[in-house]
């Protein structure tokens, strides 16, 4: 009953199956990893954010450039602060407001963007605080350059004058007269009247959307490797009814089966 295994058909129906299950199983576990990966980078991300807050401050120029092992990490500079601008659409503990983001000019000649704080509200150059005058040093969480999309950064454009849509070297080249590093820092304590801007985790630690793609990459491979499973044990049962029925004589005529010329069968003249 099960020689119809042989035919041509049922050879390219089983080598398709061998293929295609491994194939599916490699794939969704290869997602799985991705995402178990992810999760041991945020792990690992918020275990060194949490170490970072107690860790004595470092000069700046030993953390750069910044990556995964040095984003967070606490850093301190000196300099004189020079151009101030206001970075729009940010929230802080359930509330919209915006950064306060002054370049903090160095011994080095080029400017360290440092976020001073946090305030609540529409952008407004004048509610925020002016920096302080003379030499200073800032100790804070270094960060790397943000890029539109990624951690709640909008791609704003066209806004006012005294405005940045994302903290970026490359954005800021076109705003100050100043040679830029690329990264920025966010104050430990926040200047008088505004808000400490707390260390973000950087890019691909977190678990956002695109961890949670692969966790359903991984559910959608396995899905459809048992799907392949249960539609050749349904190919083959119908193939096994249809021999059995054969066997005992329970087909029904095919009146409009073609004949061997490819053409209908014709019912006889009377």
């Amino acid at each position: 009953m099960y020689r119809f295994l042989l035919t041509p058909r049922w050879w390219g129906i089983n080598v398709f199956v061998l293929l295609a299950i491994p194939f599916c199983i490699f794939m969704g576990t290869w997602q799985l990893s991705r995402f178990e990966g992810r999760v041991q980078d945020h792990r690992a991300a918020t275990e060194q954010a949490a170490s970072d807050r107690h860790e004595k401050a470092r000069p700046l120029a030993s953390l750069l450039p910044v990556d995964k092992a040095t984003s967070g990490r606490r850093v301190t500079a000196t300099g004189r602060y020079g151009a101030q601008l206001l970075v729009p659409g940010r929230e802080l503990d359930g509330r919209n407001g915006l950064y306060v983001l002054t370049m903090l000019r160095t011994d080095s000649g080029r400017a360290l963007p440092v976020v001073r704080g946090w305030l609540p509200g529409r952008a407004d150059a004048a509610k925020a605080p002016a920096p302080p005058a003379g030499e200073v040093t800032v100790t804070g969480a270094l960060q790397a350059s943000e890029t539109p999309g990624d951690n709640g950064v909008g791609a704003q454009s066209g806004l006012p004058a005294g405005q940045t849509g994302a903290i970026s070297s490359a954005s800021l080249v076109n705003l100050v007269p100043y040679r830029l590093y690329d990264a920025w820092v966010t104050l430990d304590r926040a200047d008088a009247g505004m808000k400490a801007v707390p260390a973000t985790a950087p890019d691909g630690t977190g678990l956002d959307l695109k961890a949670f793609q692969n966790l359903g990459y991984t559910g959608e491979w396995f899905v459809f490797a048992g799907f392949v499973v249960f539609m050749w044990f349904r190919l083959l049962r119908r193939e096994v009814e249809f021999h059995r029925d054969a066997a005992l004589g329970l087909l029904p005529e095919q009146t409009d089966r073609p004949d061997q010329t490819g053409r209908p069968d014709q019912p006889a003249a009377v």
